[in-house]
């Protein structure tokens, strides 16, 4: 009985086989226009003190951009010629009259009857207008180093207004010597310039006595002498 068993497994039956081909097939077409904008760092705001005090601070750079692209095709087609062809079916099979009927292929299928202009969507020219706004802030990472470098910046201006306070000083002074010596002598503007002694004031020194000698002698002269 086994050995049946294993003689059936042996024995091939006839089977069917069906073949059924698909034949499929699609299409897409499509463009993509890929757009970047390239943010360049700039160079941060330095803060100069004369040649050689010079501190960087914190940037903000805001730089709005405008982009326009025009794309066509070549060459342009906007329609394309369709031809059509004949679907007449009277012939080609007969009736139970004998008479001729279709019988489902067309009778003339090469024959062309007109010609149909089919739009193809192709666009002459495609324009598009971007725009937007790009920003950057960029801030120094030493901190230590930047603080010194403010104060040293704000001594460097407090030596610069002494020296100012100093030139001027000395310029005033001069300007007191040389008014009131020739004030004393006589000499005074009375043009534009007098407006430069203007506050000029010649007074005695506090605590110094001031007298001047008078002669008593009187010298008379009468006509008969002369």
């Amino acid at each position: 009985m086994k050995n049946i068993y294993l003689a059936l497994l042996f024995i091939t039956l006839p089977v069917k086989s069906f073949a059924q081909s698909i034949n499929t097939s699609s299409q897409s077409t499509g463009s993509v226009v890929n757009q970047a904008v390239q943010v360049v760092p700039s160079r941060q705001f330095q803060y100069q003190l004369g040649t050689s005090q010079v501190c960087q601070g914190a940037t903000l750079n805001i730089s709005p951009f405008l982009s326009a692209t025009n794309s066509f095709g070549s060459p342009y087609q906007p329609y394309y010629s369709k031809p059509i062809y004949s679907t007449k079916d009277i012939e080609g099979a007969f009736d139970d009259n004998n008479n001729p009927i279709g019988d489902g292929e067309p009778d003339e299928p090469n024959k062309i009857i007109r010609i149909e202009q089919v739009r193809t969507g192709m666009q002459q020219s495609n324009t598009s207008l971007n725009g937007g706004i790009t920003a950057t802030f960029s801030i120094p990472l030493s901190f230590k180093y930047q603080k010194m470098c403010r104060r040293g910046m704000e001594r460097q201006v407090e030596l610069y207004e002494a020296s100012l306070a100093s030139k001027r000083l000395n310029y005033e002074m001069s300007r007191l010597a040389t008014c009131s010596k020739h004030i004393r002598a006589g000499n005074i503007f009375t043009g534009e310039m007098a407006k430069i002694c203007a506050d000029v004031k010649v007074v005695s020194p506090p605590n110094v006595e001031h007298t001047h000698a008078i002669s008593s002698e009187i010298s008379v002269t009468s006509d008969a002498q002369k």
